[in-house]
C-alpha cells in the first residue's frame, strides 16, 4: 500500500479492518435512566477539569443507557457519571466517566469523541414495575439504581432542551513515547433529537468503592430526581474548544 493510499484510507485502526465506521451515528429508540443526586463539593471540583466551573450546587448524574439500534457500534449499554458545568458562562455536561459492553463503540468513543470509556457490564431493564440499572466491572457490582416505572410524564420539550445541551469531555491520546500527544477538552452535541416519552417516579441509587471503577469517590448524599427517557437522536462529531498542550 503506497503512502497516498494510506493517507486517503486513514481513518480509525486497524487500516484494512476499522473497529467502527465512519459516522454520522444515529441511535434508534436510546433509552436514559439518569439519577441526579448531590455529592461532596470538594471532591467533585477535584475531577473536574479547567477551563470548566461547577456550580455552587454540586450535582452529579449517574446514567444508564440501553442503545439497541446504533449505526456502525450495533446493540450495546452504558453507564456512568455525568456532572453538570458552565463553560464561558453556559451551562453544559462533563463526562466524568463511562462503563460500556462493545468494543466498537468503546473504541470509537475513545478515539474520535475522546469519551472515557472503559469495558465493563452495564445493565438496563424493566423488573415488572421498576426500572433497575446495574454495573459490574468484572465479578463486583458498583452501581446499582431503582426507580418506579413511569409514575409520573415529564414535559417531552424540556427534556429535549437538555438533551440539546453541549457535553465536554477530556481527549487524551498519547504519544509513542508516552507523553501526551493529544490533551484537549473537546465539545459535542445530541442533534436531530425525536422525542418518545419522558418520565419520572420514586428512586434510589447505591455506589460501592472499586479501585478501576471509583464511582463511590463522588457518594450519594441525596438524591435531586431520576428520568427514564427515550428518544432518537444523532451524536454529531465534536470540536476543540481548548487546547492544554498548547504554548
Amino acid at each position: 500500500m503506497d503512502i497516498e493510499s494510506v493517507r486517503k484510507n486513514a481513518f480509525a485502526m486497524p487500516l484494512t479492518s476499522p473497529a467502527y465506521p465512519p459516522g454520522p451515528y444515529r441511535f434508534v429508540n436510546r433509552e436514559f435512566f439518569i439519577i441526579t443526586y448531590r455529592t461532596d463539593r470538594d471532591r467533585l471540583r477535584a475531577v473536574v477539569p479547567e477551563p470548566l466551573q461547577v456550580p455552587d450546587d454540586p450535582l452529579v448524574s449517574y446514567e444508564f443507557i440501553r442503545m439497541p439500534d446504533s449505526t456502525g457500534f450495533g446493540d450495546y449499554t452504558e453507564s456512568g457519571q455525568v456532572i453538570p458545568v458552565t463553560f464561558g458562562g453556559k451551562p453544559g455536561t462533563y463526562t466524568l466517566a463511562m462503563y460500556l459492553d462493545d468494543h466498537p463503540p468503546l473504541a470509537g468513543g475513545r478515539e474520535l469523541w475522546g469519551f472515557p470509556k472503559k469495558l465493563a457490564k452495564p445493565v438496563l431493564a424493566t423488573h415488572k414495575d421498576t426500572l433497575v440499572g446495574t454495573l459490574d466491572y468484572g465479578p463486583v457490582r458498583v452501581a446499582t439504581g431503582t426507580m418506579g416505572y413511569k409514575h409520573r410524564a415529564l414535559d417531552l420539550a424540556e427534556q429535549q432542551r437538555r438533551l440539546e445541551l453541549p457535553n465536554y469531555l477530556l481527549k487524551i491520546i498519547p504519544h509513542v513515547d508516552g507523553t501526551a500527544r493529544i490533551c484537549e477538552l473537546a465539545r459535542n452535541y445530541m442533534v436531530d433529537i425525536t422525542m418518545k416519552g419522558a418520565w419520572t417516579g420514586p428512586a434510589s441509587l447505591e455506589l460501592a468503592h472499586h479501585a478501576l471503577a471509583p464511582v463511590a469517590e463522588l457518594p450519594v448524599l441525596e438524591i435531586v430526581e431520576a428520568r427514564h427517557l427515550v428518544a432518537d437522536l444523532t451524536l454529531a462529531l465534536g470540536e476543540v474548544v481548548y487546547d492544554y498542550l498548547a504554548k
